[in-house]
């Protein structure tokens, strides 16, 4: 991975949702469902989706149609499971190997939306970084007993979209506190990564062969979640 990009994006959106938080704004906060399509260049890598989860807050002053703030999450893209001997001294007794393939997602977010209402339509920028891994895990018994990350790379990733929340429920003034199921989709323009995917890794006569990609990381990004605003 490229640990310079990761981190400073990293430091950006932690200070993005630090600072606003710290001047007592208004706060939007969800969980979604999250969906990511490859696109161009990398869908001609990459044909399967994502699916994961991902967390947001955004923050805004009273009355205000800005909100800004930060959105984390990651999705699976690839999976493969296997059996194999404990080891070569213990060949009767076997663990499962899952290897997976994930990509975890980090934005600073700015957004124009109608500050409150039944129905919030919105549009948004995002800037940030995608982080592409896959990492190997040993478990027995569904109890881990050793992980490694086999390949791993980081790159800048920036685009934009919209949405809209519905609100299903009002606190009315007396609880100030209201819900809304939240979809929304993002196209994400992704800097040229290496990565690995799903039949990338070879086992061959002991050895363990990659077959790296390398492609811009370019996708469509789908959620469905709920958002509560206070």
């Amino acid at each position: 991975m490229r640990k310079t990009t990761f981190c400073f994006a990293a430091v950006i959106m932690f200070v993005g949702l630090v600072l606003p938080a710290a001047l007592q704004a208004g706060v939007d906060a969800g969980g979604y469902f999250t969906i990511t399509m490859p696109q161009g260049e990398f869908d001609e890598k990459v044909e399967k989706n994502g699916y994961g989860l991902t967390g947001q807050a955004l923050f805004s002053a009273p009355g205000s149609f800005i909100a800004f703030g930060g959105s984390f999450g990651g999705v699976i893209y690839g999976r493969e499971t296997r059996r194999e001997p404990f080891s070569l001294t213990i060949p009767d007794v076997t663990v499962e190997v899952e290897t997976n393939n994930y990509i975890l997602l980090g934005h600073l977010v700015l957004r124009l939306q109608p500050p409150a209402g039944p129905f919030r339509p919105y549009a948004e920028g995002v800037l940030g970084f995608s982080y592409l891994f896959t990492q190997t895990t040993i478990e027995s018994r569904e109890e881990n007993i050793a992980s490694d990350t086999n390949f791993d790379d980081g790159v800048f990733s920036y685009g934009g979209g919209g949405g809209i929340m519905v609100m299903i429920y009002d606190g009315g003034t007396t609880k100030p506190v209201s819900v809304y199921v939240d979809g929304g989709v993002r196209y994400l323009k992704g800097g040229k990564a290496r990565y690995l995917q799903e039949g990338s890794i070879r086992r061959v006569d002991g050895q363990v062969l990659y077959e790296i990609d390398e492609s811009e990381t370019d996708m469509l990004v789908v959620h469905i979640g709920v958002t509560v605003s206070f």
